[in-house]
């Protein structure tokens, strides 16, 4: 990102389409074209990805790639808001790219229809022409979290991870490169739970508004990462209950003895 930011500048159209974003105390026009030159790849397309996506190119994210091997059904449609009816059916990360797009013509989204796994993230996440400045983990599944937050760790990008289900969502931004912690640090024991590992919103059901909520918390973490090269949630995992309405921060630190990240 550092390179593109020599040269980029602020159309017109981009001017006008961000003027409330750029009136704001601490974000300018310089926050805003640290966030027109950022890559984003975010991993799942469903009912995180599509709020978080959505905030995200609404307030001028550069560029995303969606990356998700699912398809619409119409039971997505309760919460993954970037789909219509006539959608279902229609590959998720293609339908949610094309979406985006039309929503602001000024960025620029693609979609991949795939599985992320080591043996082909390199070639996903496009890391010969350079890494993306963050990874979005907007999946619903244990076992999925761990391989993102290992793929995160090798190739050193910083992981904002988001969870939804039932009503409740947790959030934390990784940053590797700090060598301040990882997913696995935290998670590491309910990571090798089976039964943890099959609780999805799929088998354990979730609220409109849980995942609505989480994935503009996840952007929210993400415009102040990118715009303003700031991690609010340093050594930090939000927890947030929707049932009470209530929300937390719980504090963590990286495990010496971490199998993923300790020896980096």
């Amino acid at each position: 990102m550092a390179d593109s930011l020599e040269t980029a500048q602020l159309s017109d159209d981009e001017l006008l389409r961000y003027a409330r974003q750029i009136l704001l105390d601490g974000w300018d026009i310089d926050a805003q074209i640290r966030l027109k030159s950022s890559r984003v790849v975010m991993i799942g397309a469903g009912g995180l990805g599509c709020p978080a996506s959505e905030t995200l190119v609404r307030a001028g994210l550069g560029h995303v790639h969606l990356i998700d091997d699912d398809e619409i059904e119409a039971s997505n449609l309760q919460r993954q808001t970037l789909f219509l009816p006539e959608d279902i059916g229609k590959p998720k990360a293609i339908a949610a790219a094309q979406m985006l797009e039309k929503t602001n013509p000024l960025i620029t989204a693609h979609g991949t229809v795939a599985r992320l796994n080591e043996d082909n993230a390199y070639e996903l996440l496009d890391i010969s022409t350079g890494k993306p400045d963050l990874l979005l983990d907007c999946t619903d599944n244990f076992a999925t979290r761990d391989v993102i937050n290992r793929i995160s760790v090798r190739y050193q990008i910083p992981l904002l991870s988001a969870s939804a289900i039932a009503m409740q969502g947790q959030l934390a931004l990784y940053e590797p490169q700090l060598n301040t912690g990882c997913y696995h640090c935290v998670f590491g024991s309910v990571v090798s739970d089976t039964e943890s590992d099959e609780r999805t919103c799929a088998n354990s059901g979730v609220l409109a508004s849980t995942t609505a909520i989480m994935g503009n918390l996840q952007a929210n973490a993400a415009l102040q990462y990118l715009g303003l090269t700031k991690n609010p949630l340093t050594n930090k995992l939000l927890i947030w209950d929707g049932s009470q309405m209530q929300q937390r921060l719980m504090g963590y630190r990286q495990d010496a003895e971490c199998p993923v990240c300790s020896s980096h």
